[in-house]
């Protein structure tokens, strides 16, 4: 069967889109894009398979989620095959311990997915609206959402339990761990590259302006950094990252703080972006003088390589490091600083492969592979949206 799969990524302020055509079990991407800025700049850009820049849609300024949706499926119409089926593939961030595969989209697993919306209040809301939207403008069309925390649900109820009573973890509250789309297409991605490596224990680094890490053994994942919430763990651009629960009592109890502004700050004041009061991005702190820039990076590299070692306990040791996202892609300082922090393991880099953007950055020395992966979630979506159009009963 010829079938168009067109992938979802609606975030707070863009929506994300690829268009992959399947023939004969393979997948071939036709066309990706963004639009950005919604609702008070928005952008329409987009590229072809064979194009190497992107191209841009005149669309309104003030365009808003649903507008933009609309946008979008007008301007994909006359490009999509008429002798293909068509389905839409959603990246949603939280699946709770119900959804722990790629699920074909009714109004009942809708009414679910609303229910977890406390869970990931930045991100389940957008998800959620672009599945409501589309289902409106094409009702015809069916719909698959693709969790995030899906691939963590091989983690033992060791790693998932908080040591709160057993009545909290039946009520949901556990550890669930998030970037699941990225740390599959790691896994898949490395088994063909390097499948001895796969089979062994890793260590991914999925560092963007969200940040976490994955400790996989074969494939699948023991542990996350982020667990209950997309705010644990690591130190990210605007999220605090693991705090002493003390602190956020303090800042109730003592500071007055209203829940809402104790939301703001640990999601949107925080991270980088707090600790420097300059930037949020990585690369602007790297290329400032500032003291509180140099303090920013000094506290994520410390936090971060104090969760690897953590990983590396949990695994019980570790065959190879993964770099992943944003800065784990692009960011050599970054990477040569961890790798310099992290020689007591026998990590030993490449400087010209890692400079050279190279895929294998460690040396034949190393006791540790390392690796730099490009994220690629949108395929990952594509192939468990056919899975699960192909097992519906």
């Amino acid at each position: 069967m010829k079938r168009e799969i067109l992938v979802v990524n609606c975030g707070s302020s863009s929506i994300k889109f690829s268009l992959f055509r399947q023939l004969n079990g393979g997948f071939d991407i036709a066309l990706d894009g963004q639009i950005e800025e919604l609702g008070h700049s928005a952008k329409f850009h987009f590229q072809s398979a064979q194009q190497n820049s992107f191209n841009t849609v005149e669309i309104a300024p003030e365009t808003d989620h649903r507008q933009a949706l609309q946008s979008l499926l007008q301007w994909l119409e006359p490009r999509l095959d008429a002798s293909a089926e068509l389905v839409i593939g959603h990246r949603v961030v939280h699946g709770g311990a119900q959804f722990q595969q790629p699920t074909v989209i009714d109004n009942c697993v809708l009414a679910e997915l609303q229910k977890l919306i406390p869970l990931a209040p930045l991100h389940q809301p957008h998800n959620l609206l672009a599945i409501e939207t589309l289902a409106r403008l094409r009702p015809d069309v069916t719909q698959v959402a693709c969790f995030d925390t899906a691939f963590h649900a091989t983690q033992s109820r060791t790693v998932q339990q908080f040591a709160l009573p057993d009545h909290y973890y039946d009520q949901g509250l556990r550890s669930y761990g998030f970037h699941g789309l990225s740390y599959q297409h790691i896994a898949n991605h490395l088994q063909q590259l390097d499948p001895a490596l796969a089979a062994g224990k890793l260590v991914v680094a999925h560092l963007g302006n969200g940040a976490s890490l994955c400790a996989m053994d074969n494939a699948r994942s023991v542990d996350c950094s982020m667990s209950f919430s997309a705010l644990d763990g690591l130190v990210m651009g605007t999220r605090s990252g693991a705090l002493d629960p003390g602190v956020l009592l303090y800042l109730l109890l003592d500071k007055k703080l209203q829940p809402q502004q104790l939301s703001d700050l640990l999601y949107k004041e925080s991270g980088l972006l707090g600790l420097s009061q300059l930037s949020s991005d990585m690369r602007e702190l790297l290329d400032s003088d500032a003291e509180s820039a140099k303090r920013a990076i000094d506290i994520y590299l410390y936090r971060l390589c104090r969760e690897i070692a953590a990983m590396v306990g949990t695994l019980q040791g570790i065959d190879g490091l993964i770099f992943t996202g944003g800065v784990g892609e692009n960011s050599t300082q970054i990477r040569q600083q961890v790798c310099e922090r992290l020689a007591w393991l026998g990590v030993s880099i490449d400087a010209a492969a890692n400079h050279a953007g190279s895929e294998l950055i460690s040396t034949p020395a190393s006791a540790i592979k390392v690796y730099v992966v490009q994220a690629n979630e949108e395929r990952v979506i594509a192939e468990l949206t056919a899975t699960a159009v192909t097992t519906e009963p």
